[in-house]
C-alpha cells in the first residue's frame, strides 16, 4: 500500500525556544527535532509537533491518543469510522470490517514508524516513543509527540544531552530502532488486531511492511533511495523477532532495459477487495509482468 493520504497543508516543524534572543538560531525542542522538520519539508502532509515537558497532549475533535487506540474501545471505533466513510465516499460501496481496520492501521502505523525511522536515517538518533507519548490527528496529518530519551552513537555531539543513551555501534543502533518500533506498535497491534481478524505473525508482517515502505517512500523524496534500501536491508534482514520477513528489495528490468526497484510485501493491504484489478506494485498478489507495467507507467507519469 502506498503512502496514506494526509493533508498537504499540515506540515509543521518543532517549535522554537521562546527564550531565544532575536538573531540567534532557535533551540531545537529535542535531539530529533531537525529530523522531524526535514520530514515535514519533503512530505508536507505530515507535521510533527514536539510537546514540552509538562505540556498536555492536544485533545478535541479529530485527535486520537495512540494509547486510546491501543485499548480497542470507543476511540478506535471513532477512528475507524473515518476509514469506513472514506471507502463509501471514494468507492461507492461498504468494505468488510476487517478491511476497514486494516486501512486504519496502515494510516496510523505508516507515519508512526517514521517518527522513529526518520531520525535514525537522517541523524543516527533513535527516540523511544511509547504509546502514551504520541497523539495523532489523521485528517490534518498531524502528530504530537513527547521525546524524553533517545539512543545515539558515541561520536554523536548529542551523546552528552539529557536523555541520551549511547550504544556502541551501528548494529546496536539498528537494534534500538527495532526495539523502539516494537515497543510502540505492540499495544497498537493489540487494539487493531481483533478488528482485522489477524493475529501474531500476520500483524508483525504488516509492521515490517510499514517500517520499510514508509522510510523507502520518504527517502525517495530526500533523494536517498539507494541508501535507504541498503539501510533497510540491514535493519530487517529477515531474522529479527518479532518482525516477520525482510526488507525484500529486488530489481526488475523494464521494457527498455531500465532498472525498476520493487520489493515483496509480507502482508496484503486488502485493497483488492474493493478493486480486484488494481493491486499494489509490491503486493504478493501482483506478478512481475504486472509490476513492470505498473512501475513503467508510474515512472512515465
Amino acid at each position: 500500500m502506498s503512502a496514506p493520504t494526509l493533508s498537504a497543508d499540515a506540515g509543521a516543524s518543532a517549535p522554537a525556544d521562546p527564550a531565544a534572543r532575536p538573531g540567534t538560531p532557535p533551540v531545537a525542542a529535542s535531539a530529533v527535532a531537525d529530523a522531524y522538520a526535514r520530514l515535514s519539508e519533503v512530505f508536507p502532509g505530515l507535521g510533527v509537533t514536539e510537546l514540552a515537558a509538562g505540556e498536555a497532549a492536544p485533545r478535541g475533535p479529530g485527535w486520537a491518543p495512540a494509547a486510546r487506540l491501543a485499548e480497542g474501545g470507543p476511540d478506535l471505533d471513532a477512528f475507524l469510522a473515518w476509514d469506513e466513510a472514506q471507502v463509501v465516499r471514494d468507492h461507492g460501496r461498504r468494505a468488510r470490517p476487517d478491511v476497514v481496520a486494516t486501512f486504519g492501521l496502515h494510516r496510523y502505523a505508516w507515519p508512526a514508524c517514521l517518527l522513529i525511522t526518520a531520525p535514525w536515517f537522517l541523524l543516527r538518533r533513535v527516540p523511544r516513543l511509547p504509546v502514551e507519548d504520541v497523539t495523532f490527528k489523521r485528517e490534518a496529518g498531524r502528530m504530537a509527540v513527547r521525546v524524553t530519551t533517545f539512543a545515539c552513537l558515541p561520536d554523536d555531539p548529542a551523546a552528552t544531552l539529557p536523555g541520551a543513551r549511547v550504544v556502541p555501534d551501528e548494529e546496536a543502533l539498528r537494534a534500538e530502532v527495532r526495539t523502539a518500533v516494537a515497543e510502540h506498535l505492540e499495544p497498537v497491534l493489540g487494539g487493531f488486531g481483533p478488528r482485522m481478524r489477524r493475529r501474531g505473525r500476520a500483524l508483525w508482517g504488516m509492521a515490517t511492511d510499514e517500517i520499510v515502505e514508509g522510510l523507502w517512500y520518504v527517502a525517495q523524496l530526500f533523494g536517498e533511495e539507494r541508501r535507504a534500501t541498503r539501510e533497510l536491508e540491514l535493519l530487517l534482514p529477515g531474522s529479527t523477532w518479532p518482525y516477520v520477513g525482510s526488507a525484500a528489495f529486488r530489481e526488475l528490468t523494464g521494457p527498455d532495459g531500465e532498472s525498476l526497484p520493487t520489493r515483496d510485501r509480507v502482508s496484503c493491504c486488502l485493497f483488492y477487495t474493493l478493486r480486484p484489478a488494481d493491486t499494489c506494485a509490491t503486493c504478493p498478489r501482483t506478478c512481475d509482468a504486472a509490476r513492470i507495467t505498473k512501475l513503467t507507467a508510474a515512472a512515465a507519469s
